[in-house]
């Protein structure tokens, strides 16, 4: 690291120059130690906890959440097979400060290893961009530099020739009039709540809504979920999200409003019967019909945006170009439109999931870091959402295949057909294959248990090269859930009558 002079908006003030600039510390964080470990002097700007969204406001905290959800679930369904069992109680304080202290400590050390790594500077405090490959920090904590210490507060120049953008994203606050007026939710905080709401809004439809939706509504909260799409999960395949709709609703303690649109909200007096109601959400559909839902908490769940823009990383003082929604635009190397800077994880205009960001990590590693020049590519990208009951996915729907005249077959295997998909899920549930002409599988869908592991399966034929009929012929264990993939493949290629089920 060299440090010479320069300057940034306010006080005359050093660069610390580097070999690579890393921003942001989730996947980022992983670009930046191995970078380190191949010699180069890098600088890493995080302003929160290590470990990005994921770790600390994402998937780590709300899967450990969820899957106390989901024996609350299987003990209040035992009964059902004859097992006589019951949930006594649920210390809904404890669950959440016990995984909240979880990933605290996690990110922690993730912290303290920057720090001890050699070749490594870790800056604490909230980054912007001030030139191509440049970026002023505002530091949250004293950071030592060689040859001199910088104190909490100060300003700090950072500069690199090679510049890696992972700055993240975070959750979307729409606007709705009286929103200001109003206490209420995001994700972040929903993952963290001590106090456990007695009836929660939830403004949203998507993935979030569905999985804090099955928490909270398995914890003992009255969940209403209002969306505007016709279903819920309207990014899935259609059959997909109208059968999760359904389960949803059918759940404890869960109201399903979609097609409603929520404009305004309001602080609430209570309801008619006395109860506590601080908000009130008032929602109306594409027909002009309203609706008016109240809660003691609100939840916004309405997806999540890039931090780009002037409360984020200020990409424009860098002419990084970004698209309508924000994201940084890359190509097949993840190159931004500056020399020199690449982007990885949700602030990029590729897949916004943890694996396809630690997939991004990687390259960018073989491409900032050795210069290879490496096309990323994600063969066999799947989700998944941990809802009641979970969904897994893989490649494109059948409606989007409809709008693209692509011919294709359908093969579907039903929970309800299997030795133990009818225990573990009752009221139905399906593995759906979308095979080619020439048997290339061009999706799969899943709804029911196991779901996100199911899908896998096909996730691993795709990325190695295989087909349907791959899927169709493979042995499986009997009487493995994992049947239910395999008979939905030889439905799709007409193979009737060999099931094993």
């Amino acid at each position: 690291m060299t440090t010479e002079a320069g300057t940034r908006p306010g006080p005359e003030t050093e660069t610390e120059t580097h070999d690579l600039l890393v921003l942001g510390g989730g996947t980022g964080n992983i670009v930046a130690a191995e970078a380190a470990e191949a010699g180069l002097d890098v600088a890493l700007v995080e302003k929160g906890p290590l470990g990005g969204t994921c770790l600390n406001r994402g998937c780590n905290p709300s899967k450990q959440l969820i899957h106390r959800a989901d024996l609350v679930e299987a003990v209040e369904a035992a009964g059902e097979l004859g097992v006589d069992a019951s949930v006594e109680g649920v210390d809904f304080a404890d669950i959440t400060r016990t995984v909240t202290e979880d990933v605290t400590e996690v990110a922690e050390r993730k912290a303290e290893e920057a720090r001890e790594r050699e070749s490594l500077t870790l800056y604490r405090g909230e980054g912007r961009f001030v030139d191509e490959r440049a970026v002023a920090v505002e530091l949250d904590e004293a950071t030592e530099t060689e040859g001199h210490r910088r104190d909490a507060g100060e300003s700090v120049r950072v500069a690199a020739d090679r510049v890696v953008l992972a700055g993240g994203s975070r959750p979307v606050v729409p606007d709705v009039d009286g929103l200001d007026e109003v206490d209420y939710l995001t994700s972040d905080d929903a993952l963290r709540l001590e106090a456990r709401p007695d009836r929660l809004v939830v403004v949203g439809g998507g993935y979030i809504a569905a999985e804090m939706g099955h928490f909270y509504a398995a914890m003992g909260t009255e969940v209403v979920v209002v969306g505007h799409g016709d279903h819920l999960l309207p990014r899935e395949d259609e059959a997909v999200s109208e059968f999760f709709t359904d389960a949803f609703a059918d759940g404890e303690n869960r109201e399903v409003h979609t097609g409603y649109r929520v404009e305004a909200v309001e602080a609430s007096d209570g309801d008619s019967d006395g109860d506590d109601r601080t908000v009130t959400a008032h929602a109306e559909s594409d027909d002009g019909d309203e609706l008016a839902v109240d809660g003691d908490a609100l939840l916004l769940a309405v997806g999540r945006r890039p931090n780009t823009d002037a409360d984020g990383w200020a990409v424009d003082a860098a002419s990084i170009e970004t698209d309508d929604d924000g994201f940084v635009m890359v190509d097949e190397r993840l190159r931004t439109s500056v020399d020199g800077v690449w982007a990885i994880g949700d602030v990029a205009d590729n897949y916004n999931f943890k694996h396809s960001g630690d997939k991004e990590a990687a390259y960018a590693v073989k491409n900032a870091v050795h210069g290879e020049g490496a096309k990323v590519e994600f063969p066999g990208m799947a989700h998944a959402v941990f809802g009641s009951p979970q969904v897994g996915s893989l490649g494109r729907t059948a409606s989007e295949l409809d709008e693209d005249g692509v011919e294709y077959e359908v093969g579907r295997a039903e929970y309800s057909g299997h030795p133990l998909g009818k225990l573990l899920q009752p009221e139905g549930g399906f593995v759906k294959a979308l095979v080619g002409a020439d048997e290339e599988v061009l999706g799969c869908h899943v709804v029911g248990p196991e779901g996100s592991t199911l899908i896998h399966e096909v996730n691993t034929a795709v990325a190695s090269g295989g087909d349907a009929r791959d899927v169709a012929e493979t042995i499986h264990v009997h009487p493995a859930l994992s049947e239910l993939v395999q008979s939905a493949f030889r439905d799709a290629l007409g193979d009737v009558g060999v099931s094993g089920l």
